[in-house]
């Protein structure tokens, strides 16, 4: 699988933080159902690397990623757990160059036109923008599409169902990072029915 690939599996990237690995598989499979495969669990807490091996190893629908990949220790841990792409917050030489060596498709964070610059130069066209909200949102990200076109971008950080398709109506979005299709008191209590619907709006956006 490559970028353009996972940019097209579905209009939303659902970004997951999970405490309890137990709830993985489950909420995995919610999601799925509800039309979302590509799944961004991120690193943020001890259950993450578990998190992905289950998902890996359970739900073969699945496409799971590792997000919050800040080293390239990090890198290393999520290829081994069995992601299938890599998202970072923001980018650094060593850690373009970490993630690359995976072989996986990877989304390294840029919020300026200079970083975004900067992987060009490294052949890099495919980037997460973080935060989008506060960077400057849609109207930052129209501006960037001038002149850089050949980037393609998956904005993340305050995206939420009433602009999200403002987001995906731009020609430079490939795709939405968002955190509102697993609400923290769904997963605690295990209502995977309101997940999977969750999913499956988020699954039908569409350019406004």
């Amino acid at each position: 699988m490559n970028t353009e690939e996972l940019f097209g599996l579905a209009p939303v990237v659902p970004v997951v933080v999970l405490d309890d690995a137990d709830h993985a598989v489950p909420l995995a499979r919610a999601l799925v159902d509800g039309g979302l495969p590509a799944i961004e669990v991120t690193l943020r807490t001890p259950a993450a690397v578990e998190s992905i091996e289950r998902i890996a190893a359970e739900v073969p629908d699945a496409v799971v990623g590792a997000g919050t990949v800040v080293t390239a220790g990090d890198a290393e841990r999520s290829l081994k757990a069995g992601a299938r792409f890599l998202v970072s917050p923001g980018c650094t030489p060593r850690l373009r160059a970490a993630m690359a060596d995976t072989g996986l498709p990877f989304l390294p964070g840029v919020s300026s036109a200079s970083e975004a610059m900067a992987l060009l130069e490294e052949g890099v066209t495919a980037m997460k923008f973080f935060p989008a909200e506060p960077a400057g949102g849609v109207p930052y990200l129209k501006a960037l599409g001038g002149p850089l076109p050949q980037i393609t971008f998956c904005p993340t950080g305050g995206i939420r169902p009433g602009n999200a398709a403002d987001y995906l109506a731009l020609p430079n979005v490939g795709c939405v990072g968002g955190t509102w299709l697993t609400p923290s008191d769904a997963v605690r209590a295990g209502d995977w029915d309101r997940v999977r619907a969750l999913a499956a709006e988020a699954a039908e956006l569409r350019p406004a």
